[in-house]
């Protein structure tokens, strides 16, 4: 398997007079978990159509698993996945639909054992023999997953695959996604969820308006959320709004926030991390005990915030 499962150069893609991907440039290394985030109409869902063989693109490059694509609609060998949700036969069962599938693909094991093996491994087995008309968005997902892992890819290439999922089924999809990459297998997934972006992906980029604005660590994007909000709740808030406002590098927010009625005591701060903790550190030496003190949003989605509405305030310029 190559070193870099997929290379992007200048990907522009058009739908009438609407810029989907606007010279995208990405590379994904074999065995890595890359998450796509960006509000809706980013060009998220393009962007993986494109890894799908779903659509061609009008201008660049691009290579899957080491091999020129795009030229044509058609699935790249080693990639599987799903845009849009999976699509499912309703009136079959969860062990018919895979078997089916594999069926249809050809030299993919669909014997009984292998498919129930992946319906276990997404946590579906108590449910093989129900139709899929009558299963949870979650469900549909996890057995979304399932089929895309028949036949074993090297890349797979998800649509908010946490959608819709309950904390055990996030837990077991977690668990899947994360024992595949260790594997070596490649995964390409797009979600708006912050926490499973932190808690699943190597690097992620960032698109908006069909433009990467950020590509690299999760780490580092969320470094690059600069001033955070926090909430700050003490026994006294007129002392502890005294002590905020004499903190260098701080401002004392007016108004609500996260939902926060004004009279509960809720103090809110933004600045830097560095200012946050010299808050704390005065009002201890004050006297005050912070009894919470905490992001309004997390790193990550400030980041995200942050980043998305610069490139938005460009556009609108443009």
């Amino acid at each position: 398997m190559p070193s870099t499962a997929v290379r992007a150069r200048g990907l522009t893609k058009r739908f009438g007079d609407v810029v989907a991907l606007d010279g995208v440039d990405l590379d994904v290394s074999s065995g890595q978990i890359h998450g796509l985030v960006g509000p809706n109409g980013a060009g998220k869902t393009t962007l993986l159509g494109l890894l799908l063989g779903l659509a061609v693109a009008d201008h660049g490059q691009l290579e899957v698993l080491g091999a020129p694509a795009g030229e044509s609609l058609a699935l790249a060998g080693g990639v599987a996945g799903f845009v849009d949700g999976p699509g499912l036969y309703p009136s079959l069962t969860a062990r018919q639909n895979l078997s089916a599938l594999a069926s249809l693909r050809g030299r993919v094991d669909g014997s009984r054992d292998a498919v129930d093996e992946l319906l276990g491994r997404v946590g579906l087995r108590d449910v093989a023999d129900d139709p899929v008309r009558g299963f949870s968005l979650g469900m549909r997902q996890r057995l979304g997953l399932a089929a895309a892992l028949l036949g074993e890819p090297r890349l797979l290439v998800l649509d908010e695959p946490a959608n819709g999922l309950d904390p055990a089924g996030k837990r077991q999809v977690h668990r899947v996604l994360t024992e595949l990459a260790d594997s070596g297998v490649t995964i390409i997934l797009s979600s708006h969820r912050m926490d499973d972006l932190t808690a699943l992906c190597d690097e992620v980029s960032l698109l908006s308006v069909g433009r990467v604005v950020f590509s690299g660590p999760v780490q580092k994007l969320a470094a690059e959320s600069g001033e955070l909000d926090h909430r700050l709740v003490t026994s006294d808030p007129a002392g502890a709004r005294s002590v905020a406002e004499r903190t260098p590098g701080l401002r004392v927010l007016t108004g609500r926030r996260s939902g926060s009625p004004a009279d509960d005591g809720s103090l809110f701060v933004r600045g830097p991390q560095a200012s946050v903790e010299d808050l704390v550190v005065r009002l201890v030496g004050a006297g005050l005990v912070p009894r919470e003190l905490g992001p309004v949003v997390s790193q990550l989605e400030a980041a995200f915030l942050a980043l998305t509405g610069a490139a938005d305030e460009e556009e609108d310029a443009r």
